[in-house]
């Protein structure tokens, strides 16, 4: 069964594809609106020979607004912050909101261990190290809560 793919991962795909494809026409046309940037990150895959390495560029977020997620060889990051800030004076009142979001999935080349996976962002730049799976079926035991 380990060649068979699930098709809600290919449907998963299929919407990934559609949201850049739209985001892109948004950019062309200039049609962003005031306060809200949505996009698509900069990502790099290395391959070491005992890990694989991807780096994101997430520039402006906090480590808290960041969401990591692996299942089996597809791994998908995340982001999203919101901000509101209020001036008032003598003469103006200014009331500004801003809302900065960023998603991509990627389907890893290899298999992956799950449990090694780990996670470092410093200075707007996410690095994930994911060590490769010792090849065969190896199981690990899964806590049920």
């Amino acid at each position: 069964m380990a060649g068979r793919r699930n098709p809600f991962d290919e449907i998963e795909e299929l919407f990934e594809r559609m949201g850049r494809q739209f985001e892109d026409m948004g950019d062309q046309f200039g049609s962003r609106g005031a306060g809200w940037q949505h996009g698509s990150m900069s990502l790099d895959v290395a391959d070491h020979d005992d890990e694989l390495v991807v780096t994101a560029d997430l520039p402006g977020f906090e480590k808290d607004d960041i969401d990591i997620s692996l299942r089996g060889e597809r791994l998908r990051i995340s982001a999203e912050s919101r901000a509101e800030t209020e001036a008032e004076d003598e003469e103006y009142l200014r009331r500004e909101r801003r809302q900065q979001s960023m998603s991509r999935t990627l389907t890893l080349p290899e298999a992956v261990d799950e449990s090694g996976v780990s996670a470092e962002y410093r200075n707007g730049v996410l690095t994930v190290t994911l060590p490769k799976a010792s090849g065969g079926d190896d199981a690990h035991d899964i806590e049920v809560n």
